[in-house]
């Protein structure tokens, strides 16, 4: 008899089949591949025991996540053939301007794609064009680093040799240098956190199972709720991963030479645990950190820490600064253009007194959206340290946010059961979305299934439904009747060869955002009021389906694949359809697969 698997130990891989293994879209069938279910180590020993489990108690419960991903390719095939634009001159708040796709230069336009005079428009591609890097006007933030900021780029302790208390036990696969270079470079990594466990898995892996670990930490009484791979510096043989955990400390992974640094230790400059984190694009260094206490820090890996006490040109907020619906706006405690550029940290904004649930950087590599435990979602020019538009959930607070590939919306999730649609160009809300029946935890654009004018998103909630949603602009500007009565998936015309929607960076956002030179300044901060239900469009999703037994966590999507995680565990892959096939050969396939 087979011995059983222990599940506080090993992971799980399984290969389930049916039809309730299959997600039915527009394009075709998306067939359930893979099933890793994580390990769930037990609580450490030296934890305390939550008292009373009831959510009416009154007492503090330690912040847990559920299973978040990162997802890693060391070096993606080609780049795809860029999208050609139209310029978005003479584009104004009721007219978005149209673009076209083209996969080459020779392709003919569509009959619209003509000026006024008959003319073909121009297009650009606009991708010389790059934001500054963040601080790079100040000197004392360039010179800190130095020469010793040049040598030292992985980190100094050895993690599975560690003697550290904040590390239960580290766990590497036997085998784990091998997997390491027989790894292909094309092949996804993945890094997953479940509780108090940190694990990297290969799940393009053929010779070992894709549930094996390479290697999984424990950690003891913290759990990591986010993390984060620097896709500037990665490469063959190195890997930054950066770690958020519920006791406010921060680690620093170089995953193949598994070394780290501990960052914030004993919460020496915020003791509110980490709620998100991001490296800050195209920076080696530094990385952007939300804590629960409504704070916003800038970190360098490779800086000390020191006690943090706010500057004293820090813009303090009295009664008159808040905003009309209570909102703080932003405080600067300690500017990226501080000349005290000795350690840690590099910057610090107080935006709330509630919590951050997530936040994401726009694809020009100039503005951050954040959303909140208050309802708020804010838009702030990161690179200035100015927030420039404040919008408000139509309920309670939002739990997830993205961009799209193009920079013109931003997607939001939240305690109203809605997926909501914002418009950076039109500075508003353009579109909510039911079709959740709880809160709405993790939102993701498909940027091979979008082009400049049709958009496919995914959401997950904890209602364990994963929804799609196609929209295009001219459903956007359709009367609320009209926008409910189109059911089919407006994508569903899109050739199956996907080409990654590529950012294009512009000068400034609002340019690429369909603005004039009319438009709102960026320095000019804008609150905006809730828009009515009845003067909203409402987009339904062109596909809904439970996925899992317990609530959603985590959504991303893939060239091949999409990929989904609940708060148990479960990670599943799943197939995009195949080019060519019809849903009478989608049995045989899903019979053929790999077992």
């Amino acid at each position: 008899m087979a011995t059983p698997i222990n599940m506080e130990i090993h992971n799980v891989l399984s290969h389930p089949d049916g039809p309730e293994y299959q997600l039915v879209v527009g394009e075709g069938t998306y067939l359930l591949r893979d099933v890793i279910h994580l390990s769930t180590p037990q609580p450490h020993p030296s934890e305390a025991p939550i008292a009373n489990p009831n959510p009416l108690a009154t007492t503090p419960v330690p912040p847990t996540a559920g299973v978040k991903l990162s997802l890693s390719i060391v070096s993606p095939r080609k780049a795809q053939p860029k999208l050609y634009k139209l310029n978005a001159f003479d584009s104004t708040k009721s007219n978005l301007v149209t673009y076209s796709i083209k996969e080459s230069e020779k392709e003919s336009r569509t009959s619209h794609d003509t000026s006024s005079d008959g003319a073909p428009q121009q297009f650009t591609a606009d991708v010389s064009i790059k934001a500054p890097a963040f601080g790079e006007d100040n000197s004392f933030l360039n010179s800190a680093s130095g020469k010793e900021g040049l040598k030292r780029r992985k980190p100094k302790t050895n993690i599975v040799k560690s003697s550290s208390s904040f590390i239960s036990r580290v766990i590497p696969h036997d085998a784990m240098s091998k997997r390491i270079q027989e790894h292909s470079p094309e092949g996804l990594f993945m890094f997953a956190n479940i509780n108090r466990a940190f694990q990297w898995l290969d799940i393009s892996s053929t010779t070992f199972s894709k549930a094996e670990h390479i290697i999984k930490i424990l950690f003891n009484k913290a759990h990591m709720l986010c993390h984060d791979v620097n896709a500037f510096t990665k490469s063959p043989n190195h890997l930054d991963v950066i770690m958020g955990a519920s006791s406010a400390d921060i680690i620093w992974f170089e995953a193949y030479s598994q070394k780290y640094n501990r960052i914030n230790k004993n919460s020496i400059i915020n003791a509110s645990p980490v709620s998100d984190i991001h490296w800050i694009p195209g920076s080696e260094n530094l990385f952007l950190a939300s804590h629960m206490d409504g704070t916003l820090i800038v970190y360098d890996k490779e800086r000390d820490d020191a006690a943090f006490v706010p500057e004293d040109n820090t813009v303090r907020t009295t009664e008159s600064d808040v905003l009309e619906n209570g909102h703080a706006p932003l405080q600067i405690k300690k500017s990226v253009n501080s000349k005290n550029q000795r350690a840690n940290p590099v910057a610090s904004w107080k935006i709330s007194n509630h919590r951050i649930n997530g936040f994401a950087f726009s694809p020009d590599s100039r503005h951050l959206a954040v959303v909140s435990e208050d309802g708020s979602l804010r838009i702030i020019n990161y690179l200035k340290e100015q927030l420039i538009d404040l919008y408000t959930s139509y309920y309670g607070g939002f739990m997830c946010i993205c961009w799209s590939p193009d920079g013109k919306y931003v997607l939001t999730g939240g305690q109203d059961d809605l997926v909501s649609i914002w418009s950076l160009g039109e500075r508003q809300i353009v579109a909510r979305c039911p079709g959740h029946q709880s809160w709405v935890t993790a939102v993701a654009f498909d940027p091979w299934r979008c082009d400049d004018r049709n958009y496919r998103f995914g959401s997950v909630g904890e209602d364990r439904r994963l929804l799609l949603w196609d929209f295009n602009v001219g459903m956007l500007h359709r009367p609320k009747a009209s926008s409910v009565r189109q059911r089919g998936s407006s994508s569903s015309h899109l050739p199956m060869t996907r080409n990654r929607a590529e950012s294009q960076a512009t000068s400034r956002l609002r340019s690429n955002s369909s603005l004039t030179s009319n438009s709102v300044n960026d320095e000019d901060l804008i609150e905006h009021p809730v828009e009515s239900r009845t003067r909203t469009a409402e987009l339904p999703p062109v596909m809904s389906k439970i996925v899992d037994e317990d609530p959603m966590s985590w959504l991303g999507f893939e060239e091949d694949c999409i990929v989904t995680a609940c708060a148990d565990g479960h990670i599943k892959i799943w197939n995009r359809p195949q080019e060519g096939v019809n849903g009478s050969q989608v049995a045989l396939l899903g019979r053929g697969r790999d077992s």
